[in-house]
């Protein structure tokens, strides 16, 4: 099959056995995924995880050719190609990487064994078009603010709603550090064409085991947006986590495990 574009995207591996592939969201890269699935597979083998750096995000190239959200998606689409070929896969997605998950599997119906996606972009693409809650921190820590340097603050307060040690360290870890190499030139060019030509859910409904996972206090993209994709996806989990914004994972980990686990349990049902 020919390449739809000449950029091979960095892709980080581990294990082995049925495909996982991984799409973080917008400006970090593939440690956001990494951080929170390993957990989830430390005692489950027999999966293949693949995570990539979306085009512009921590070691993925974004050249020209790159101009948009489309463009974006025809490098996952290669990928896939290049690393799956016509394998059955599962699929999660976070935030803008839940918006190309679910444009993903619109073209790969059969292909795609189940969809997960974390805070994702809903059925409003742009930020002004969101219905989102007002901003809350639950759990503030001022000391731990301003025990961190400026930068990291702020970054990190525009989001938590969790403030603690654990979640600062691994804001710091799995967010900021992919934050810290994105190509801004790039991403720019690209967020000028941010929404998709093609409608994710235009088409069949997909009836195979999927999750959706949102933060009630998610300021970013909220979980209203989120419910109204239900109707495409019959087979779907809606989770509404209170304590959680848009780093939902970090901020309720155990019940993100457990609701990934389940999530993986439905789809090895179905599969067998």
């Amino acid at each position: 099959m020919s390449r739809r574009t000449s950029v091979s995207l960095h892709v980080v591996e581990r294990g082995a056995g049925t495909p996982v592939l991984a799409l973080h969201g917008w400006t970090p890269d593939h440690r956001l995924m990494l951080g929170c699935l390993e957990p989830v597979f430390a005692a489950r083998p027999g999966y293949r995880r693949l995570y990539p750096d979306l085009p512009g995000m921590g070691a993925s190239p974004a050249p020209p050719e790159i101009a948009g959200s489309d463009d974006v998606l025809a490098t996952v689409q290669d990928l896939v190609d290049d690393l799956l070929g016509d394998t059955p896969f599962l699929l999660v997605g976070e935030s803008y990487g839940g918006y190309l998950a679910r444009a993903l599997t619109r073209s790969r119906p059969g292909q795609v064994l189940g969809l997960a996606l974390i805070c994702p972009i809903g059925t409003a693409v742009e930020h002004a078009e969101r219905r989102v809650p007002q901003p809350a921190v639950l759990r503030p820590d001022p000391d731990l603010l301003a025990s961190a340097d400026e930068r990291t603050a702020a970054e990190f307060a525009d989001l938590a709603v969790v403030q603690t040690p654990e979640t600062l360290r691994r804001f710091r870890e799995e967010i900021l550090a992919g934050l810290d190499v994105a190509d801004t030139t790039a991403m720019a060019r690209i967020r000028r064409r941010w929404t998709l030509t093609e409608y994710p859910e235009d088409g069949a409904p997909f009836t195979r085991p999927t999750l959706i996972l949102t933060g009630r206090q998610d300021h970013s993209t909220g979980y209203l947006d989120q419910f109204a994709l239900l109707p495409h996806y019959p087979r779907a989990t809606f989770a509404v986590l209170d304590v959680a914004g848009h780093n939902l994972q970090i901020e309720q980990p155990a019940l993100f495990d457990a609701l990934v686990g389940e999530w993986l349990d439905r789809v090895a049902a179905e599969a067998g």
